[in-house]
């Protein structure tokens, strides 16, 4: 029987001690949910990547709290081995202390193990409150799409050396704060592996290398359900979106020429039944 995941697990799964890296991958369903569930990976985020790869948005900006609440609850609902971990979306955690605690309690009780929030030093107070709450809090650093317009677009972060060191600094921050886990998104993969040997919780690499505690990507990407451009750190295993096409496609076909539904697809009457309304004129 497969363990339940648990914020001490994850907290303090280090691939230094000759244990495998973690595996992180998004969902915001239950049919989602259960397939990742059923590989086995050890997290599920209920990520804001939900804005563009479900709702349709361009960027992550437009999502709510209410969206990732509706979806962290039907990706629990499966209760799954994985840790579930619900990201706060954009200024849901960037005005006060009382308001991110409000919306974190949201995700909690709509399932959440967990929550993450992006950015750095300015949001050590806001982890402070959170894990003295009681809810866990995975940090975020290098490349945080929620800033893509400060940052000045979708840019790889920590390229010299005072960045990365700004980094390494920063997720040392965020772990005395409380974080049990950092996310580190679009670093080279040394500053990565500095941060992953200066912090004593497990990181999770997204662009980010191989010298992380674990890797997450996107459900959508990894299965190729959409055909947008990938990140250049992004690996499709599948083309479900070519296979999903082709079968549609092949429906709507059966479907014009008369060939569905098949008899074998169809409910029928017993003799009697079909004798009795013929009396009424049917059939």
């Amino acid at each position: 029987m497969v363990k339940k995941m648990t914020v001490p697990t994850i907290r303090d799964h280090k691939v230094v001690q000759g244990i495998d890296p973690l595996v992180m991958v998004t969902a915001y369903d239950a049919p989602g949910a259960r397939m990742v569930d059923e590989a086995g990976v050890d997290m599920i985020l209920v990520g804001d990547s939900l804005a563009m790869v479900v709702l349709g948005y361009e960027d992550t900006l437009q999502v709510t709290v209410d969206d990732i609440a509706h979806h962290t609850a039907a990706v629990a609902r499966t209760n799954p081995q994985a840790l579930v971990v619900a990201d706060m979306p954009w200024m849901s955690y960037h005005v006060s202390t009382e308001d991110t605690l409000r919306n974190a309690a949201q995700l909690i009780r709509a399932g959440a193990g967990a929550v993450k929030l992006e950015g750095g030093r300015r949001r050590l107070p806001m982890i402070e409150a959170l894990v003295a709450a009681e809810i866990p809090v995975m940090g975020h650093v290098g490349l945080t799409p929620q800033s893509v317009h400060a940052m000045g677009g979708f840019k790889v972060q920590g390229r010299s050396t005072k960045a990365a060191l700004d980094l390494v600094d920063a997720a040392k921050a965020l772990v005395h704060a409380g974080c049990f886990s950092l996310v580190l998104e679009g670093v080279p993969a040394e500053v990565a592996a500095l941060v992953t040997e200066a912090v004593d919780v497990s990181t999770i690499g997204i662009g980010a290398g191989p010298h992380c505690d674990g890797q997450v990507l996107v459900f959508h990407d990894v299965l190729g359900i959409e055909k947008r451009v990938l990140p250049k750190f992004v690996r499709r295993y599948a083309d479900l979106h070519g296979t999903g096409v082709a079968a549609l496609k092949e429906f709507a076909a059966d479907v014009r020429s008369g060939e569905f539904p098949a008899p074998q697809e169809v409910y029928g009457l017993c003799d009697e039944v079909v004798d009795e309304l013929k009396l009424y004129g049917l059939g």
